[in-house]
């Protein structure tokens, strides 16, 4: 077995939640007196306005939503390792959104793997497994739904981070502070023996409907709306624009060589995804999948000891990718809460189809692959 790192290796319960807290927890001017001179009135258009959908819809998804009381709660987003020996997970594919960040350790080749922050509104699973700790892009992306998050802790300068923006984010909530809630739980089955010692890194459950009630923040929701969902088929971008041939993809980290893959499956009209060794499979031996994929290229960096994200005030390019084809274009995000914007290279803003979306970070430099 491959050394355990520092920061996952924890002797007993306690000790992992400790470890983890440590390491890981104008008014319009009046008019002039003046009379103006008059104008001739234009005739009225005969075009009619295009009809505007009114219809409730899930904030984070986009898709029809049949009573507004179903989504007044908050969002509850979850940190979960993806290194191999962290997989299968549980969880993953009840998602809203599924965000893709770098784990944040060095290694030989740079940065390593990477972490996962599915956020959950629509379905609350009973179970997400396993569960790490917060990392600082954490902040500038769940700020804007206002979401609680799951964790095991943060480091130091990261906990210090989260709660200047505590406004925006409960991030507070962690495995310790949360203990004989029922919150968290540990999964015997994924506890481990590494050189005489118990392990329990892999082991930690959240339950996120549980969790949600530790705290009076937010509860009554729903989020604010995420992405710029289309009303209807044809106005998704990569319809209305006919995006190009977006099959398969590949979003590289570490370099060019640790890939996440995506295929589309025609029968079942959603993406395949795949890590650098194989299909991404669940602990119930369901692959991971999803409706669209959206990959947001921003500056990587490593401070504090920790990895960053460059997504706060400044701008990047972009691609986005549904039903088999792709558009490209340029996001802006201002402040922490505020959410991101895409315009596509036309000028014309993204318009996304509803359904569950992963969100791919890669640095500004990475070659992402397109077709075989």
């Amino acid at each position: 077995m491959a050394r355990i790192s520092r920061r996952t290796a924890l002797l007993g319960v306690a000790a992992a939640a400790l470890a983890a807290c440590s390491r890981d927890k104008t008014p319009a001017p009046a008019p002039a007196a003046d009379v103006p001179t008059p104008v001739p009135t234009p005739a009225a258009s005969t075009t009619p306005a295009a009809p505007v959908d009114t219809r409730p819809r899930w904030p984070l998804t986009g898709e029809l939503l049949d009573d507004k009381k179903d989504a007044r709660h908050a969002a509850v987003a979850v940190k979960v390792p993806d290194n191999r020996q962290e997989h299968p997970q549980r969880g993953i594919n009840d998602a809203d959104i599924v965000f893709v960040q770098l784990e944040g350790y060095l290694d030989a080749d740079g940065y390593s793997s990477t972490r996962l922050v599915p956020v959950f509104h629509k379905h609350m699973p009973d179970t997400v497994e396993p569960v790490r700790s917060i990392r600082p892009v954490d902040v500038p992306l769940l700020s804007p739904m206002d979401a609680i998050i799951g964790n095991t802790g943060a480091a130091k300068w990261t906990i210090k981070y989260v709660k200047k923006y505590d406004k925006h984010l409960e991030s507070m909530l962690s495995y310790l502070a949360t203990k004989g809630t029922g919150a968290y739980g540990t999964d015997q089955s994924r506890v481990y023996q590494y050189q005489g010692q118990t392990y329990y890194d892999r082991a930690t459950t959240c339950h996120p409907k549980v969790l949600a009630q530790q705290t009076k923040r937010f509860r009554d929701g729903p989020p604010r709306v995420y992405f710029p969902i289309a009303s209807s088929d044809k106005e998704v971008s990569t319809v209305k624009f006919k995006g190009k041939d977006g099959t398969r993809l590949q979003v590289p980290y570490k370099g060019d060589g640790y890939l996440m893959g995506y295929t589309y499956d025609k029968k079942s009209k959603r993406y395949l995804r795949s890590m650098p060794w194989g299909p991404h499979v669940l602990a119930d031996g369901k692959r991971v999948s999803t409706d669209n994929v959206l990959v947001i290229k921003a500056h990587q960096h490593y401070e504090h000891h920790e990895p960053f994200h460059d997504v706060i005030d400044t701008k990047g390019t972009f691609l986005y990718f549904n039903r088999g084809r792709y558009v490209t274009g340029t996001w802006r995000k201002a402040g922490v809460a505020e959410p991101f914007s895409f315009a596509l290279t036309n000028g014309e803003p993204l318009r996304m189809a509803p359904g569950q979306t992963f969100v791919e970070l890669p640095d500004t430099k990475a070659k992402i692959k397109i077709g075989d």
